[in-house]
Order: structure tokens, then C-alpha cells, then sequence
């Protein structure tokens, strides 16, 4: 875990004309952790796709379901949160902790803002454990070797990735992370991911447009490629959705109940 003087470090480090996802994500869902550059693309990504902010809060809620569903009706008190981004509303501990106030939970990114954040991210019930190492998703086992120092590997845990697998270029790459990662979890653990698709040219749009702003590209994949990710694994009904379907509720946050271009599940290792 950094010190104080590290995340200073990290903040003079970031590069503020170059967007980026983290702090994009946290413009649309009303963040102040964000610089001109992400508010200048998100504006712009807005502009072809006007349900992106709907979208993000849909992902913000999908999240907060899921979750809520492992610790209460799974019994899981263990959660590996991969690509979390900046602390928002609902974050994995909050809610994980809210159901069973012992459970753990370890946040992973590499981005240097998030990291100077980190001491908001570490923050947790007296009976819990919540903590943040700085990993990155393309080396799955120093993740896992970090999260260990953290998670008892011999009990459940729940493999959250939200959003982050598009960031991997080519598919079967993406597939053999998520592969090494689930292989090292034991039996009994849960994979709760989510990704945008193809399925809107407006989205298509946007996505392309904000790949030439310089930012970190995101991958757009078709259902069928999403549902792949959970290949032997076992479906928690209703399986692989657009996720404002997986087990719908009233929300705080608003968002249709439309086609908002994201699908994702919650998958369970035999």
C-alpha cells in the first residue's frame, strides 16, 4: 500500500491532457475525480451515445446486485475486485460489508489516480478486511500472488470484473487471463463480469471515436463472445443478460430498462 507521499507522486505522474477510463466513468456517474480531458471526452462520447451515463449507472447497480447476492444468498465473504476504477457510490466493500460485515475485499487497478486514492478505497467494518494493491490485469498471477497476502484461496471467492475485459485487445487473450485467474480460485467461486457489446451502432460509434482521443482503447465484443467468458462455469439464473435483466429491482440510480449495450452474469466454479 502506498503512503501519502507515494500517491502525491502518483498525482504529479498523471498526465491531465490524456483521458482516461477510470476518470471518465467517474465524470458520468457524477464524480469530481476527473480532469478537463475526461470531462471534454466523456462530453464527446455523450454526444453519439447519450444513454452512456444510464449505462454506467446500470453497471454501478449490476455491481451492487451481484454482490449484494453472493454475500447474502451465496454465503461468499471473499471478493477480488479487478479494474475497480475510482471510489463512487455502492463500492464492492460497502455492500459486501453491509450483508456480512466480515467479509474481505481486495481492490486491484494500476491507474495512478486510483492509487492516490487509495486510502478512501481502504476503508472497512471493524470485523472485515479491505485492501487495494496496485497490479495490472495483463499479469494475472502477480494479481493473484498480491490478493493471497489478503484472501484465504482454500474458501469461495467472487472474481469481479466490471467493464475491464474489453480492454483486452484480441479475445483469446482476454479468455486465457480470465482462465489463469479462475484456475488459481477454488472450487465454490464466482465470476461477476460484464462488458459492452456491439449491439448499437451509436455505441460502435462512440467507442471508435473515443479510441482516436488517445485513450485507452475499449474492445466492443458481440453477446455470444461476452456468454464465452463463462464457458464451464454454472449460470446463476437468469445466465448471461443485458444486465439492467439479471435480477431487475428499483434503483437509485435510475436507467431504462432498455438495450443500453452491456451484457454480463454471475457464474459459478464447480
Amino acid at each position: 500500500m502506498a503512503d501519502s507521499s507515494s500517491g502525491g507522486q502518483a498525482l504529479r505522474d498523471i498526465d491531465v491532457r490524456v483521458p482516461h477510463s477510470a476518470r471518465i466513468w467517474n465524470y458520468w456517474l457524477g464524480g469530481k475525480d476527473n480532469f478537463q480531458a475526461d470531462r471534454d471526452a466523456g462530453d464527446e462520447f455523450l454526444a453519439l451515445y447519450p444513454e452512456q451515463r444510464d449505462k454506467a449507472r446500470a453497471c454501478r447497480h449490476f455491481l451492487y446486485r451481484a454482490v449484494r447476492h453472493l454475500a447474502l444468498e451465496e454465503g461468499v465473504r471473499q471478493f477480488l475486485d479487478i479494474g475497480t476504477g475510482l471510489p463512487t457510490a455502492n463500492n464492492t466493500h460497502e455492500v459486501a460489508q453491509a450483508a456480512a460485515p466480515e467479509s474481505k475485499i481486495v481492490y486491484v487497478d494500476n491507474d495512478p489516480l486510483v492509487l492516490a486514492h487509495a486510502r478512501a478505497l481502504l476503508t472497512s467494518s471493524p470485523e472485515g478486511v479491505t485492501n487495494y494493491i496496485d497490479a495490472d490485469l495483463h499479469d494475472p498471477g502477480a494479481v493473484l500472488d498480491e490478493a493471497a497476502k489478503s484472501l484465504d484461496f482454500d474458501q469461495p471467492i467472487a472474481l469481479l470484473l466490471i467493464g475491464v475485459l474489453g480492454h483486452v485487445d484480441d479475445y483469446d487473450e482476454a479468455r486465457s487471463i480470465l482462465s489463469r485467474l479462475l484456475d488459481r480460485l477454488p472450487p465454490g467461486s464466482f465470476l461477476v463480469q460484464s462488458d459492452g457489446t456491439d449491439s448499437s451502432e451509436a455505441y460502435n460509434a462512440a467507442i471508435e471515436q473515443y479510441r482516436d482521443s488517445g485513450g485507452v482503447p475499449y474492445n466492443v465484443r458481440t453477446h455470444a463472445q461476452i456468454a464465452g467468458f463463462y464457458e464451464g462455469l454454472e449460470l446463476v439464473e437468469p445466465g448471461v443478460v443485458n444486465i439492467p435483466e439479471w435480477r431487475p429491482e428499483e434503483t437509485v440510480f435510475g436507467g431504462s430498462q432498455v438495450d443500453i449495450a452491456e451484457v454480463g452474469g454471475v457464474g459459478r466454479k464447480r
